[in-house]
């Protein structure tokens, strides 16, 4: 591929499917400093209102990340770096033991300084879930 302003109205994927293990949300819950006990403790989680252990949004939000890098590849740049985020949401929990996927549509590029900036729009859906997971406007430089 020429570049990332060639896939500009592309949608990329789905991705392969990615278990969300507890040890996954433990491990995000430590390094982020967020033990809540609906990630963290299944025996509580369990009588909570989600029925079990649930990940942290923000770590299905950080998983856009590799999944993009599964579906997403140009040429012609050094690096690409995250620059930010227009909007997420999370519409629908992501259990403990699920497996989750990603679709991605290339919504714009401009040129910027050093490269081009694109807006991804992500989406995350749970494997037999009737909802997205998560929906979020990824701005990303692609540096040359």
């Amino acid at each position: 591929m020429a570049g990332i302003g060639d896939l500009v109205g592309t949608d990329l994927g789905p991705t392969p499917w990615l278990e969300i293990t507890q040890e996954r949300v433990n491990r995000f819950a430590e390094v982020t400093g967020d033990p809540q006990w609906i990630h963290n403790d299944p025996v509580r989680a369990a009588a909570g209102p989600f029925g079990g252990t649930i990940a942290h949004g923000y770590l299905t939000l950080s998983l856009c990340s590799p999944l993009l890098d599964e579906v997403l590849h140009v040429d012609g740049y050094a690096l690409t770096i995250n620059y930010g985020v227009n909007r997420v949401r999370f519409p629908a929990p992501v259990p403990v033991g699920s497996r989750i996927r990603a679709v991605f549509r290339v919504e714009s590029v401009e040129e910027v300084t050093g490269g081009d900036q694109a807006v991804i729009v992500a989406t995350i859906e749970r494997e037999g879930g009737d909802k997205p997971v998560c929906v979020a406007e990824l701005v990303a430089r692609f540096v040359r």
